[in-house]
């Protein structure tokens, strides 16, 4: 089992940001044929899962597929080769992002849902580089007015205020 992890788990696992996290996010399985929409989970880790979460006193849905339309609505160029691999005993090895994903993906939660995710995204202290072409990803993802003008409010107030005058 291959598992491409981003969110909390992945910051942690990659030390690239030291907090807790309550779950492991899914954004996609890997297989010999590529990435895979990781929704449904299969049978057998949903399983294993609940047992964990029954041992360990953790909630069902510990490890979800919350992420998974970023999959679906497509990751940023080079993602792949980005992957940070790790193995965990014979049957599991996850792929957690690299730092630049995480960039990507919480500039676009932080749009989103703001919280946590802004925090995570002023630790990965990205570059202005860095952060126009994560603004510039996160607008193929919402093609709005509306969607531009909170992501151009957000850098910002963030400090970036040349990103925000690239988009």
């Amino acid at each position: 089992m291959e598992l491409v992890v981003c969110g909390g788990s992945a910051l942690i696992a990659t030390n690239l940001i030291q907090r807790t996290t309550k779950d492991v996010d899914v954004l996609a399985l890997h297989g010999v044929s590529g990435f895979i929409d990781p929704d449904p989970l299969p049978d057998y880790l949903v399983e294993s899962a609940l047992i964990v979460a029954n041992i360990l006193n953790l909630p069902a849905d510990w490890i979800n597929t919350g992420p998974a339309d970023l999959f679906r609505m497509g990751l940023p160029e080079g993602f792949a080769q980005r992957l940070v691999e790790r193995t965990y005993g014979p049957k599991l090895t996850v792929l957690f992002i690299s730092r630049i994903d995480q960039i990507h993906f919480k500039l676009y939660a932080a749009v989103e849902r703001g919280g946590y995710h802004i925090d995570d995204l002023l630790q990965l202290d990205p570059t202005d580089k860095e952060i126009v072409t994560a603004a510039k990803w996160s607008q193929t993802h919402v093609v709005s007015e509306p969607y531009t003008e909170l992501l151009k409010s957000l850098l910002l107030q963030l400090g970036y205020e040349y990103a925000a005058s690239k988009i």
